[in-house]
């Protein structure tokens, strides 16, 4: 198996400690540089319910490539134009998110993969060869881009064997704020039917011997979704801590504890 993606050796190292992120929703370079150096494992840069185009990507990019922690870039949709103008940003792990078929999976991986594997356009210049400095980049590009996919509804869910089978899926990813909503649970993840239906996925993607991964909101649900057999777990975001942290410490000064934490357990 082909290791060189960083996030792949993320997953390869993982059997004695699992990979940690975060999601950066704060949408710019400096804030994201920071949590790359604050000792999470990856970090989930959204472009999904974030006003982030390409070239602000290009730049956390950059800010994120001078830490220790591995992008992943959670995609606008699962479209072939954004999926090429993100991997040629230099984009080496991508999320594809509300993934519901296996059908809509062979689409996402066509939009990552160059012929004739997929469909990606082929431009020999551009950031993710390093501007051409990488003379082999269109020959490694299909081993080393990574495919994670979203599922988000329990229907997607219940087709998980089929979207985790199809060739180049190389982990999903359980979206459980969608997920929660499309159960007539919106914003309670903690519902026992949202963590049954959790549980289960786990179970699955853990019999398929396929990766699979999740957000949190805090650090007792993250533990729990990695008890549950999740392989890998982005807990919160960049703004959920920093507004959680200044609600605590305003909450102290104020001496109002009950709202200190009250937005936070929900949110990421």
């Amino acid at each position: 198996m082909d290791i060189s993606n960083p996030f792949r050796k993320l997953l390869a190292q993982s059997r004695s400690v699992k990979p940690l992120g975060t999601w950066l929703m704060s949408a710019a370079p400096g804030p994201s540089e920071a949590i790359g150096h604050a000792g999470f494992d990856f970090v989930v840069v959204d472009m999904e319910h974030v006003p982030v185009d390409v070239p602000q990507l290009t730049d956390i990019l950059r800010a994120v490539g001078c830490t220790p922690a591995v992008p992943v870039v959670r995609m606008a949709w699962n479209d072939l134009v954004i999926t090429k103008r993100v991997l040629d940003a230099g984009a080496a792990t991508i999320m594809v998110p509300f993934v519901q078929t296996a059908d809509e999976a062979r689409a996402a991986v066509a939009a990552a993969k160059y012929p004739p594997l997929g469909h990606r356009g082929v431009a020999a210049i551009q950031r993710g060869s390093r501007y051409g400095a990488a003379p082999d980049y269109l020959k490694r590009a299909n081993d080393e881009t990574f495919v994670i996919v979203q599922l988000e509804t329990p229907e997607a869910v219940e087709r998980l064997t089929d979207i985790a089978s199809v060739p180049g899926v190389d982990a999903l990813f359980i979206g459980p704020g969608d997920l929660s909503a499309a159960m007539g649970h919106i914003g309670d993840l903690g519902h026992p039917e949202v963590q049954a239906l959790i549980q289960s996925a786990a179970d699955q993607a853990d019999r398929l011997g396929k990766p699979i991964g999740i957000v949190g909101p805090n650090p007792q649900m993250v533990s729990a979704f990695l008890d549950y057999g999740y392989s890998f777990s982005a807990m919160a975001s960049d703004i959920a801590m920093m507004t959680g942290r200044a609600r605590d410490w305003l909450a102290d000064l104020r001496g109002d504890g009950n709202a200190a934490t009250s937005t936070v357990t929900s949110a990421y």
